[in-house]
């Protein structure tokens, strides 16, 4: 699982409950459209399905030592 996701926000958080908005905030999200990069890890993939219908996201692959941004 030590690859990364990469998380955009699709949806407002507008007329959902505080957790939800919560939770878009903890994972650095808070504009429709903004995307970050978390590392794939149980906490994470755990925080996403919770706001699963307000974001979409794709598993981006393990970086090699040596590569570059």
């Amino acid at each position: 699982m030590a690859g990364r996701l990469r998380v955009t926000q699709v949806k407002s958080t507008i007329s959902h409950i505080e957790r939800n908005r919560a939770t878009i905030r903890a994972l650095g999200l808070g504009r429709i459209g903004r995307t970050v990069e978390l590392p794939d890890n149980d906490a994470v993939r755990g925080m996403v399905r919770q706001v699963r219908f307000l974001v979409t996201v794709e598993e981006l692959p393990e970086r090699a030592e040596g590569e570059k941004k």
